[in-house]
């Protein structure tokens, strides 16, 4: 067992958990340039690779407050541990997925392991730093993690899809998790706090069949058509479970969410805001890996490259946002940011099949720059409208609100994307005679598309690929206006409602 008698196993702790932080922070953005290899491996669609990511999310953001409260009260370090193991077995599983249902299933599992792994980091280090300058030295290295990971994932995935195959991209945190996990065991002190409240396993299970419910319906709906009976059931029902939760979370003396932050506009417009960043972020990587590859004929390595910019901008601007907003208030920092993004997003609407990358560039470096603006202050706004003796619930509340927008975005824009795809490709199948699982394949995906053209003879193939392009671009165009349409009105609300001065006592 480490000597704790000295500081250095308390940095050594925090290592450990930094190396955690980092391997969920890589998840997303590691797997989206991964998405046209699981499309030509796998044969998927574009609804299927929806599913890969928001289950992920869903489970994710459905259990974080149960686990989190769950560590407080059996302890953190056990849960942790658990976290690992359920992570790396879901990785492990993932990466030999012979479908793209057993995909999905490994990525529901790997959202439980995170939601067990999340919240554990902050809490295991605001107990392991009790003093205030080394705590928030720690939770500065801690927060910059997350941004690393994001940084690194396209890269550390394009690289890992050049020389392996798309399991690869989770296989590699099978190693991770296991050194982690000997080191937790070794490293980190266990800590809890057993006069806790209860904690809500209805209010979880209420909130993840209520939101699955929603995005169910909304990814579902290109194939099953708005108006079928299993679509609408599906959004009655999550209405009806939705509500259901807000009256069990409004009544609970044990509420897995407080509703009463939702009384303080800085918290409220924050939360959202940053929900909606998360939106438009998640679901133009879920858009732009695509065209890369695609479109523009980019490797996985070439891809991870080219959004690094977008990345490494959002890195250098996310502290200076804070000294920004120290200076400026809040809300001119957070409002900047917000139409910062909904312009590039706008400006990235009129890409084409036939732009190249230089026509990208700026759009991608002016969306870190409006990312990285709106985020932290966001960020510190939810942290610095509660009690301190409430940050952990804040911080929880901070990473579900992430979870949701990132899954809506991936949800609604690709959903949109789809639409528009497949009115473009219709009347192209309906003048010729396509057998059926053929059209399927065509209707599912560029990339199914590119495929079938590839064994098309002549210039028909010429013609289906290019249409598919086409297609594929137009809807794409389309997801990003309404990306810019909801982040710009986003941008407008919380002009007018944010509050513009740090005072936690504002609401």
């Amino acid at each position: 067992m480490a000597n704790r008698s000295g500081g250095g196993w308390r940095w050594a702790t925090l290592a450990v958990l930094c190396v955690t932080l980092l391997l969920i922070s890589l998840d997303n953005t590691i797997l989206n340039v991964a998405l046209p290899s699981i499309v030509r491996s796998l044969h998927a669609t574009t609804t299927q690779l929806q599913w890969v990511i928001d289950a992920y999310a869903v489970v994710f953001a459905g259990l974080l407050f149960s686990l989190g409260s769950l560590g407080d009260r059996i302890g953190r370090k056990w849960v942790f541990m658990s976290g690992l193991v359920i992570f790396g077995a879901g990785s492990a599983f993932a990466a030999f997925s012979g479908s793209t249902d057993q995909l999905t299933v490994a990525r529901a599992v790997m959202g439980v392991g995170a939601a067990a792994l999340m919240p554990c980091t902050l809490s295991i280090l605001t107990n392991v730093f009790v003093g205030d300058r080394d705590r928030a030295r720690a939770i500065g290295f801690w927060s910059g993690t997350a941004g690393i990971g994001v940084a690194i994932g396209p890269i550390l995935g394009g690289f890992l899809l050049v020389h392996y195959w798309w399991g690869s991209v989770f296989l590699i945190n099978v190693p991770i998790a296991a050194l982690g996990l000997l080191a937790t065991a070794l490293l980190v002190p266990n800590s809890k706090n057993p006069a806790l409240e209860r904690a809500d396993p209805v209010g979880a299970v209420l909130s993840i069949f209520g939101f699955g419910l929603l995005l169910w319906a909304i990814i579902e709906a290109p194939g099953r058509s708005w108006t079928s009976p299993a679509v609408l059931g599906a959004l009655f029902g999550s209405v009806v479970i939705v509500a259901a939760f807000v009256l069990w979370e409004r009544h609970s003396d044990h509420p897995m969410l407080p509703l009463r932050f939702f009384g303080n506009r800085r918290y409220s417009v924050a939360i959202a805001s940053l929900a909606l960043l998360l939106f438009a972020l998640l679901g133009m990587f879920f858009l732009m890996t695509q065209y890369l590859q695609f479109c523009l004929g980019y490797s996985p390595l070439q891809t991870g490259l080219a959004i690094g910019p977008l990345a490494a901008v959002l890195l250098v601007v996310a502290p200076l946002s804070i000294v920004a907003a120290r200076r400026w208030g809040t809300k001119v920092v957070v409002t900047g940011g917000l139409f910062l993004v909904a312009i590039a997003l706008g400006l990235l609407s009129g890409t084409t099949v036939h732009d190249r990358y230089g026509d990208l560039l700026p759009w991608f470096v002016l969306l870190g720059v409006g990312f990285a603006l709106a985020m932290a202050p966001s960020t510190e706004s939810v942290m610095g409208s509660l009690p301190k003796e409430e940050a952990g619930v804040g911080s929880a509340t901070s990473d579900t609100s992430m979870q949701m927008g990132g899954a809506l975005g991936v949800a609604v824009l690709g959903t949109a994307l789809t639409v528009r795809y497949q009115d473009v490709m219709r009347p192209l199948l309906g003048r010729h005679s396509v057998p059926p699982p053929v059209a399927d394949l065509i209707l599912g995906s560029l990339g199914g598309a590119l495929a079938v053209a590839q064994h098309v003879p002549g210039r028909l193939g010429d013609v289906l690929a290019g249409s598919a392009k086409q297609g594929f671009v137009t809807g794409m165009d389309l997801a990003l206006v309404i990306a810019s349409v909801i982040v710009g009105i986003a941008g407008v609300v919380v002009l007018a409602v944010l509050p513009n001065r740090q005072d936690p006592g504002t609401s």
